[in-house]
């Protein structure tokens, strides 16, 4: 099924189409949902929210752009609602505040995966974590961060380059 057959299907209200769209994005939308989530059951209702956005705005997708970078944008922008439905985000929070969650003994084996990355991304402070995601995974400005998070270009910048210099400190560099 193409992604024009599973948005005319979807409109239509077509179950099988439907089940397809979630099945066939489910996986990787719930991927940026823990990014930008403290734990698996937020992450898991960040992302049926996101899928009830896009099952409600289906009709104004356009077809300019892949279809699944549409998805992802609802994805990201209803867990940044949650940020900030929740009061998480702290935008001045010091990273040396959550190196105690790091044991200094811990060993990273050379193949550094995919999930110990998440991990690690997770133990950032919400607004750090935030910043970090949107700029470095997402490809968003600092300043179209800070129109979206109503925060200074500064801010942005200060919170990202603190985000990645603990993450560098954090992750084995020496393959």
């Amino acid at each position: 099924m193409t992604d024009e057959q599973i948005v005319d299907g979807c409109i239509k209200k077509n179950a099988i189409a439907q089940k397809y769209l979630y099945d066939k994005f489910s996986r990787k939308m719930m991927g940026v949902c823990l990014r930008y989530c403290d734990s698996e059951e937020e992450a898991e209702d960040v992302l049926q929210n996101g899928f009830i956005t896009v099952f409600g705005n289906l009709h104004s997708y356009k077809g300019l752009g892949s279809f699944e970078g549409w998805i992802r944008k609802i994805m990201v922008n209803t867990a940044l609602t949650n940020i900030r439905k929740n009061k998480k985000f702290r935008q001045n929070i010091a990273l040396d505040s959550v190196e105690y969650m790091i044991p200094e003994t811990q060993s990273v084996a050379n193949s550094f995966e995919v999930q110990d990355l998440l991990k690690v991304i997770q133990q950032l402070p919400q607004g750090s974590r935030t910043i970090f995601n949107l700029y470095a995974i997402e490809g968003y400005s600092h300043n179209e961060i800070a129109k979206m998070l109503n925060i200074s270009e500064g801010t942005s910048k200060s919170q990202y380059s603190r985000a990645r210099a603990y993450l560098q400190k954090v992750i084995p560099l020496d393959r």
